[in-house]
């Protein structure tokens, strides 16, 4: 499990979840836009979702569990992608494993 530090909080995500949100987040940053970010509790934690505001003046890093860089999928960049631009910002959706293989890493 990695971790997102948004600020001074920490954010615990599955690392290969986090590389393919890293990805999305930091281009969405780049461009100067503010967005939403959702995802559900992981298991063994409380059941229920949350959702944080994404600005490019809130300080933000991204610690990996893992000392390699995951493999990224261009669907699942793309379907969280999609979500960004979305009224309802990134929903952090499961992998579809069905989809092309993993092109290059982090």
């Amino acid at each position: 499990m990695g971790t997102i530090f948004y600020g001074t909080t920490p954010i615990r995500i599955e690392d290969r979840a986090l590389a393919h949100l890293k990805v999305v987040i930091s281009t969405k940053l780049r461009r100067g836009e503010s967005f939403t970010l959702s995802w559900r509790h992981p298991d063994g934690d409380d059941v229920g979702r949350e959702t944080i505001w994404i600005h490019p003046s809130i300080p933000l890093r991204f610690v990996f569990d893992e000392s390699e860089p995951a493999q990224l999928s261009r669907s699942w960049i793309e379907d969280l992608a999609n979500s960004a631009n979305s009224s309802g910002g990134i929903m952090l959706v499961p992998e579809n494993l069905d989809a092309a293989a993993p092109r290059s890493s982090d």
